[in-house]
């Protein structure tokens, strides 16, 4: 593993911090060696891992406390700041260490009471004032604080390190360690994180007190020293060691299963894997809870997913614990998906989920029996998901939490596969994995999580360069949807992007195009799993008067302003019958469907025609649990409505500009955001279908009612 430590980049974040005032150097050493190890993916991922450094703080009264600076529960190493890094108390948390050893506190029943139910607030309660420190609110102390409390070097850092899990993860990984190590670290068996295992490791500690680190057997590895370079040079130096031993060993070969001469592809599988997995249901309903899917495949992790071996594999559990409270001990593992049998292989994974679901409650039953724990069962759904022939996919209820879950499953691959060379892979056992996925302090990682009302939506957008489109797109993305928007223009698109976040998904789209549509659909398929809601938004103005149009002007308009719309539904009807949970489609029609202008037929007899495709979509798809609403708008400023448009309409009906935007029952113009967020009523409408929203600050001419 390469060191990356710089001189001048470690003193340009002590720089970078030194506005601070009375925090010290220390902290921004620990910041710049945190975000060294956060970002090598084979140390630690996503909010895994923590480091601490020892320092001191003046009181309200003036004195000079001892504090521990140690990165809060759940925060990414790779970004990390001054900011993340909760300050305690040492003396509290040394005093309880030595009242549990000596024998001067609690009993073994009282500690694993203190350690389920009082842990935590013991560390909050020894919290130093967060005021003045430039500590985020909200924070929680990692649970290994008390770990990083007894030792007394200055610098301690622990990182879940892919090489020395695959090392000890073995029946005789306390062997293995050892080989490369000798007595240079101290080996700790497996204890819950929290107090059990500082209290191992402290007692490990304190007769080998000459080690440069810690093996935690089947969790993480920790090295410590009185400056930050060196504790991260000892990190880099033994993990560096163990891939030495690794690669020693060579490369073993596993048998692959045959596959089905013809796979479906990933984006046919994700809407199947999507609508099998789904959270809960609104109570008379059909709305579902549902998950985002990311999709990975690599040499390595078809080599994985192809093994014969690769059931008895995805049963032996997580690389480490700390996993499970995101990705759950154990993936789905599902068949390879022939594509001479769709139809079979959809039906296979509704009966898999539904499998796995029903043995992670009898899991639970058996646990908490076993156990005495009082808690209630999380969701029995799978995070990663495993399929022959094309790869896995990590399941969450945003990208990100997807491509987190995606993440751990691919490094999982690969350590899988390096244990398997050594020996034989074994993760802990189902007991301890049950006091972890149920221990409050890991519960707590997660459960302080909020997710908007469409968390876990999928939205595509139509003409998403333009106002309505754009505004549109917002409105969901700020509820909490993954959104894909789609439009001719890249310049537009690439605006949209930079509004809307790096998560949206831009597709440069010819809606007139069926392939175009087809291929943008496959693309939403494999970026997020599949498709709930479409709003179906592009059109264009063009006009004439009725009886001397040309027929290729009709005709244009007819392909841009009914015919794409039929088009996108279609495509988006095929994904979300796959997905089974049903689906909102939504229009932009216009209020000239109703009520038409002078020299406007071009644009208006099209829009009639699409005004009733909604009602037909609602009629004929009701039935599939997709709904299907439009909005008449009308003199929205946009690319359709421009302002030469607005001087040639507004002349046509003798009005000035501004009476013609205003001109409604309410005399207020209407805008693009008021059509968006009409969209967004339409999809919370969970029995509404066939419904048609008039958008025009009242024009009795055009009420439908």
């Amino acid at each position: 593993m390469q060191n990356l430590w710089e001189d001048a980049g470690c003193d340009a974040v002590v720089e970078e911090h030194r506005v601070h005032g009375e925090l010290p150097r220390e902290l921004a050493e620990l910041v710049y060696a945190s975000r060294l190890l956060g970002r090598e993916n084979r140390l630690v991922m996503h909010g895994g891992g923590n480091t601490s450094v020892k320092g001191e703080l003046t009181d309200v009264l003036g004195n000079r406390v001892s504090v521990l600076y140690i990165k809060a529960s759940g925060v990414d190493l790779a970004n990390v700041t001054i900011a993340d890094f909760t300050p305690v108390r040492i003396e509290p948390l040394q005093k309880l260490l030595g009242m549990v050893l000596t024998g001067n506190s609690h009993t073994q029943e009282d500690l694993r009471r203190f350690s389920n139910r009082e842990l935590r607030n013991f560390l909050f309660l020894n919290l130093f004032s967060l005021t003045d420190h430039m500590v985020r609110g909200g924070l929680t102390p990692s649970i290994e604080t008390l770990l990083h409390a007894f030792l007394p070097h200055r610098y301690v850092y622990h990182t879940h390190s892919q090489a020395l899990l695959a090392l000890s993860n073995q029946p005789d990984g306390e062997k293995l360690c050892r080989d490369v190590f000798g007595e240079r670290f101290g080996i700790v068996p497996y204890m819950r994180p929290g107090l059990e295992l500082a209290l191992c490791s402290q007692k490990i500690y304190a007769s080998q007190s000459d080690v440069e680190g810690l093996v935690l057997l089947k969790h993480g590895l920790v090295t410590f020293a009185e400056t930050s370079k060196e504790a991260y040079d000892l990190m880099i130096g033994a993990v560096s060691e163990i891939e030495e031993r690794i690669a020693g060993a060579g490369r073993s070969t596993f048998p692959s299963i045959a596959l089905p001469e013809t796979l479906l592809s990933g984006e046919r599988v994700a809407p199947l894997i999507r609508g099998a997995c789904v959270l809960e249901k609104t109570p008379g309903s059909r709305d579902y809870k549902s998950f985002i899917l990311d999709f990975r495949s690599s040499p390595q992790i078809l080599e994985y997913v192809n093994g014969d071996n690769l059931r008895s594999l995805a049963s032996r559990g997580a690389m480490t614990p700390d996993f499970i409270i995101r990705t759950k001990n154990l993936p789905l593992v599902l068949q390879a998906p022939d594509a001479s049998d769709p139809e079979g292989f959809g039906h296979h994974v509704r009966e898999a989920v539904e499998a796995y679901a029903t043995e992670y409650r009898r899991y639970f039953e058996r646990q908490k029996e076993h156990s005495g724990m009082e808690v209630e069962m999380l969701d029995s759904l799978p995070r990663v998901v495993l399929v022959p022939g094309l790869g896995l996919f990590g399941l969450g209820r945003t990208l990100r939490d997807a491509r987190v879950n995606a993440d751990i499953a691919e490094g999982s691959v690969e350590a899988v596969l390096q244990a398997e060379s050594i020996g034989r892979f074994e993760s802990i056992t189902e007991a301890d994995v049950f006091g972890i996925e149920y221990w409050d302090m890991e519960q707590a990682k997660v459960k302080k999580v909020f997710y908007d009302v469409f968390a876990g939506k999928v939205v595509a957008v139509t003409g998403a360069g333009g106002a309505i489109g754009l505004a549109t797109a917002r409105a969901f993305r700020k509820r909490g949807a993954e959104i894909a928007v789609l439009d001719l223009s890249e310049e537009g698109l690439a605006a949209a992007v930079e509004e809307l976040g790096p998560d949206t998904l831009p597709i440069v789209c010819d809606v007139t195009d069926r392939s175009s549509v087809s291929e943008a659909f496959k693309k939403i398929c494999r970026t997020f799993g599949g498709v709930d809601i479409v709003v179906s938004n592009v059109g264009a103005a063009l006009q004439g008067r009725i009886g001397e149009v040309p027929d290729e002007v009709l005709r244009k308009s007819f392909e841009l302003n009914f015919f794409s719309h039929q088009t996108v539904s279609q495509e988006a009807v095929a994904v979300m019958k796959r997905q089974g949970i049903g689906g909102t489609l939504l229009y932009n029609v216009s209020k000239q469907a109703v009520n038409p202008g002078p020299d406007f037929g071009p644009y208006g007899l099209p829009k009639a025609a699409t005004m009733f495709l909604v009602r037909q979509y609602a009629l004929d798809h009701g039935r599939d649990g997709i709904r299907a609403n439009g909005i008449n708008a009308d003199r929205i400023r946009s690319g359709l409505l421009t302002d030469e448009m607005i001087d040639a309409r507004s002349k046509a009906r003798g009005l000035s500009r501004e009476e013609y935007l205003a001109g409604n029952l309410l005399k207020l113009e209407v805008t693009a955001e008021d059509v968006a967020e009409a969209f967004v009523h339409q999809a919370l409408e969970k029995k509404t279908t066939g419904s048609i929203t008039t958008v025009d600050g009242g024009n009795i001419a055009a009420a439908l009612r």
